[in-house]
């Protein structure tokens, strides 16, 4: 048996990248539209959707780690993670649409309705982003490879993004372009539409890829082993701290952006011509989706030169700052808030790569330390800390924007714009400085030090290749 190859095709890469391509279909929906549809279309209070979701992340929070232990001692012809792709890319695309349904119920039955879909969306999601995000670990064993690997994964993801952003508002407006006659009926169309999207893209990384990194052949393990390995993994833990201050400085703003548009800049003119709150609310998400995806693009260049940790660092200040400048502009600087939006994305589209190769080094770390790998329980993390900063950064945006007197598809009151103006710039900054700080003074692993454990690794493999069977 030799030692797996450290490089991948090209054709592995993209195939790769159509996994977060297939996730970001929902998982933008949720984190940047879920809130609306449910104040705006369902017809629930935003305590109530507030409520549900924060309640909701913390209830998934205890399945994301079942699922990555299972996926770690899953064995099959296809590896340890890639059947969970085949077989539930399908369930995800059903429970899609109905989490986008509008049942004829009234106000109580559409929030039970609300929270049954919503959690089941929510498990059925684990259950395949968890194995795939952890293949990210087991393609290769080489960690500038893994960079790269992780640029065509949010290359995929902001792809992904871009659909949504671009075509999400378009497709379920009334009268748009699948001509619904309510508002309902064109989000139950449009994620019929996402579910054979997604369910196609899942199969065609299934189909092409390869699992390579096994954990040690003498590794003897439990699940107590591997969570008391877990929780001694220093430099996952101060990962997992990044990683939830960051995605608080994402959901905080990302929650509020279409109400942003909708209650505080309205209609404006741009291009010669007169904008819908709609149109612009497209025009902002979807460049900021494109600038992010140029971002990934160039990060395996700038780490060639800078290194993991430092470009982390940069582009977050940059991103922080023009997040922070949105205190300052007002509803008519359109043109001011496309441009702060723009160089936000563009330094801040790389981060969530450059964190999910540090989780891949996390878990290289932990089999140099211990000689045991559990890579699905390590990126079960990632997963959680999206969940959990999500759920609660969007719970907490929409909480505070009830307490400031948030009333659906009315005129708001000063307060209520105040508060919209916030949650768009300062109180995400505020999260994100503590994010930058939390991995500067803790985090532990640098290119030298993962160079070590990568040869160490590599040594320790290829003598267990060569040694004869027992």
């Amino acid at each position: 048996m030799t030692t797996p190859s450290d490089k991948l095709s090209l054709r592995e890469k993209v195939s790769y990248g159509f996994g977060d391509f297939a996730s970001c279909l929902y998982w933008k929906s949720i984190s940047d539209f879920l809130s609306i549809f449910y104040t705006d279309v369902l017809g629930i209070t935003a305590a109530a959707a507030g409520t549900l979701q924060g309640v909701s992340r913390s209830f998934d929070a205890i399945f994301d780690i079942v699922i990555g232990m299972l996926g770690d001692r899953t064995k099959s012809r296809w590896g340890k993670f890639r059947p969970y792709l085949l077989f539930t890319c399908l369930p995800m695309a059903v429970v899609g649409v109905l989490t986008f349904y509008v049942p004829d119920f009234d106000a109580k039955g559409k929030l039970v309705w609300a929270y049954v879909t919503y959690n089941a969306l929510m498990l059925i999601y684990t259950t395949i982003n968890i194995p795939y995000t952890a293949m990210l670990g087991v393609l290769t064993p080489n960690t500038t490879e893994r960079a790269t690997l992780s640029s065509y994964k949010f290359i995929g993801a902001f792809g992904g993004g871009i659909v949504i952003t671009a075509c999400l508002m378009k497709s379920t407006k009334v009268g748009g372009w699948l001509g619904a006659t309510t508002p309902g009926q064109g989000w139950f169309w449009s994620f019929v539409i996402v579910g054979v999207i997604s369910t196609l893209s899942f199969l065609l990384v299934f189909f092409n890829t390869q699992e390579r990194v096994q954990p040690p052949k003498a590794q003897q393990t439990s699940v107590a082993r591997d969570l008391g390995d877990l929780f001694t993994n220093g430099p996952w833990w101060v990962l997992l701290a990044t990683t939830i201050t960051f995605i608080f400085f994402c959901s905080l703003r990302g929650s509020v952006e279409t109400y942003y548009f909708k209650y505080y800049v309205g209609s404006q003119t741009l291009f010669g011509r007169t904008w819908d709150w709609e149109g612009l609310v497209s025009l902002f998400k979807t460049s900021n989706q494109a600038l992010s995806l140029v971002g990934a693009f160039f990060v395996p260049f700038i780490v060639r030169r800078l290194g993991g940790k430092p470009t982390f660092v940069l582009l977050f200040a940059i991103a922080i700052v023009s997040t922070a400048s949105f205190y300052l502009l007002k509803p008519d600087q359109v043109w001011l808030i496309l441009g702060m939006n723009a160089l936000g994305s563009i330094s801040g589209g790389p981060l969530s790569a450059l964190m999910a190769a540090m989780y891949a080094d996390t878990a290289d770390y932990a089999e140099w330390k211990t000689g045991r790998r559990a890579t699905g329980l390590v990126f079960s993390a990632s997963i959680f800390a999206q969940k959990f900063g999500w759920g609660w950064g969007g719970a907490i945006a929409l909480l505070v924007m009830n307490h400031v007197g948030f009333v659906a598809n009315q005129a708001q009151t000063p307060e209520m714009l105040q508060g919209l103006v916030g949650l768009m710039s300062l109180y995400p900054a505020v999260m994100g400085i503590l994010a930058v700080l939390i991995l500067v003074v803790l985090y532990p692993l640098n290119e030298t030090k993962m160079s070590q454990i990568g040869a160490d690794l590599n040594a320790r493999r290829a003598a267990e290749n060569s040694a004869p069977a027992a």
